[in-house]
């Protein structure tokens, strides 16, 4: 039997497995190769086929199984030897999820590539804790980016974005915290409402909030680790206010 090669990116949502779309579901449930990455609950890789090949190729605690290169080659060579190969990817894959690439891999050898969107954890978890992103005469919009270029330097683009009257949704940015706080405060805007969730949408999810100048601190009080996201801006202050509200009640 001829085998035809197809390449599948999967978005698999900010965590909880209930949040991948049914299309997504659908892919995996037509696997030939499912490679997936951390944050990927185990739960979805239950959809794919039993015959299916299951390959970890993400990041764990600093621990990158593959390079990406390695990640382009395996695609291809899978594609050509199994069939269809579904990359499973948390979130959104074109949300900082390097699908360009893995893309053009497959395309340069005539490998044809279809997407399926998935939920990312800069609105899903945001609208989970029910904070508005915009909201008329606070926020006309809002900002999604990286803390850390390739060289593992704080993204000089903060600079700019924190002048701006934007949310701002930082991902993969717990490392460079108090940098992302000094950048604030040399702005004189360290009294902004801020958030920062780890494990989003999980049952294990932490919340901190407060401030922005608080951050630090606050993170390391709670013992909050990665994977999370920052949240800053007015549009935090909804939520701040409903959390003291609840504190309040659950004294009386």
């Amino acid at each position: 039997m001829k085998v035809a090669p197809k390449l599948t990116l999967v978005g698999a949502g900010p965590g909880d497995p209930d949040l991948i779309t049914v299309k997504g579901l659908k892919a995996i449930a037509d696997a030939d190769v499912v490679l997936y990455d951390a944050l990927i609950d185990d739960e979805l890789l239950i959809y794919a086929p039993q015959r299916a090949i299951k390959l970890f190729v993400g990041k764990r605690a600093g621990y990158q199984s593959f390079k990406q290169e390695e990640i382009n080659q395996i695609i291809v060579s899978h594609a050509f030897q199994y069939g269809h190969v579904v990359r499973l990817k948390g979130g959104d894959p074109f949300v900082f999820g390097r699908a360009s690439e893995e893309i053009e891999a497959a395309e340069s050898f005539g490998i044809p590539v279809e997407v399926v969107p998935g939920l990312s954890s800069a609105t899903a978890i945001t609208s989970q804790l029910q904070i508005p992103l915009t909201q008329r005469n606070i926020s006309r919009g809002f900002r999604v980016m990286t803390a850390t270029t390739s060289d593992n330097e704080l993204n000089q683009d903060l600079h700019d974005i924190v002048k701006s009257n934007e949310t701002v949704i930082i991902l993969m940015g717990l490392h460079k915290l108090e940098k992302i706080v000094a950048t604030y405060q040399e702005n004189a805007k360290g009294d902004l409402p801020a958030v920062i969730v780890q494990n989003g949408t999980l049952p294990n999810e932490k919340v901190v909030s407060g401030r922005v100048q608080d951050l630090v601190r606050l993170a390391k009080q709670e013992e909050i680790g990665a994977p999370a996201i920052i949240v800053i801006g007015e549009t935090v202050e909804f939520f701040v206010k409903q959390k003291k509200a609840i504190a309040e009640l659950a004294k009386l």
